[in-house]
């Protein structure tokens, strides 16, 4: 079998449908749909059936998936020029699965830590709407950031750094009037923040527990529209403690300590990727950026050159 063939077979059972493997590898529908025919005949196997609308793939190819993507990767291996790895050689594309807040601090820092050592790599960041799901397990994602649960039993996992959470509000917001403690917290109208709609969480229990009740007024699905609702309403919401402080000032926002007793438990911030990548230099490469920007973004190179 030609290593063309193979990438195909790669492309195929990654996407569970000829058209969008097609659009990836370039050629057509109709042309894809042959190649998946002569891969059916080459290995004994259907691959992929129609299941309603879409295609699913049979245990064999579930089996071959990841055999197949590993065989490429030590393929290219083999043939990258140079002796070993050299991130000046690398063509390739990462995506990221992270929340808005943490993009928006790291996406600079990260992106001038890559193009100065590989020029020829891209980075896709998408939101957390697949968390929780095979999106690591099946390659949709190279690497899960942020706070980390729901995942497969075999993922790989690092803490990177341990922040908590604080309130925020426009700096001339009548809570800065006065001592902040847990009665005046809860008496101020609240945004939430949740993908998924929900109005309560964790800062709502540690209320309730000291008999309090906040109004959630506003709910919505991202910290970034969070913090710029807040800078135009007298609502409340609660952001990672010393992250984007340049961005928080620029927008008249101020922060402030949760008041005691309602400490939430500190936020584990880490990054997750399955273990075929594990060993893969290029993926290594890029975890060992990400995790950098991650811990020191103030530190990306400016205006440096290629290093090899």
């Amino acid at each position: 079998m030609d290593l063309n063939l193979l990438r195909a077979l790669d492309v195929l059972l990654q996407e569970n449908s000829v058209t969008r493997a097609a659009e990836r590898l370039g050629t057509s529908p109709a042309a894809a749909s042959r190649t998946l025919a002569r891969l059916r005949r080459t290995v004994g196997d259907p691959l992929l059936v129609r299941a309603g609308q879409r295609l699913v793939p049979t245990p064999r190819a579930l089996e071959l998936r990841e055999e197949v993507g590993a065989l490429l990767r030590r393929c290219d291996d083999v043939l990258r020029p140079g002796a070993g790895f050299d991130a000046v050689h690398l063509r390739r594309s990462f995506t990221v699965q992270a929340a808005d807040l943490l993009l928006v601090g790291l996406a600079g820092a990260l992106t001038e830590r890559i193009h100065a050592e590989a020029p020829h790599v891209d980075v896709v960041f998408v939101p957390e709407a697949v968390e929780g799901g095979p999106a690591l397990r099946q390659g949709w994602v190279d690497v899960e950031l942020g706070v980390l649960g729901h995942l497969d039993p075999e993922i790989r996992t690092r803490q990177l750094t341990r922040t908590t959470m604080v309130g925020v509000a426009r700096r001339d917001h009548p809570l800065f009037d006065g001592r902040i403690d847990a009665r005046r917290f809860a008496a101020t109208d609240h945004i939430g923040i949740s993908r998924l709609g929900k109005r309560l969480g964790p800062i709502d229990s540690a209320l309730a527990e000291l008999g309090l009740r906040r109004r959630t007024a506003v709910v919505v699905p991202s910290h970034t529209s969070a913090m710029l609702l807040a800078r135009d309403t007298d609502l409340v919401a609660l952001c990672l403690a010393d992250w984007l402080p340049e961005t928080v000032s620029a927008l008249g926002l101020r922060t402030f300590p949760l008041p005691l007793p309602l400490d939430l438990p500190p936020l584990d911030l880490g990054m997750a990727w399955h273990p075929r990548n594990a060993n893969d230099p290029g993926h290594r490469w890029f975890r060992d950026r990400l995790a950098a920007a991650v811990l020191d973004p103030s530190d990306a190179p400016r205006g440096s050159t290629t290093r090899h």
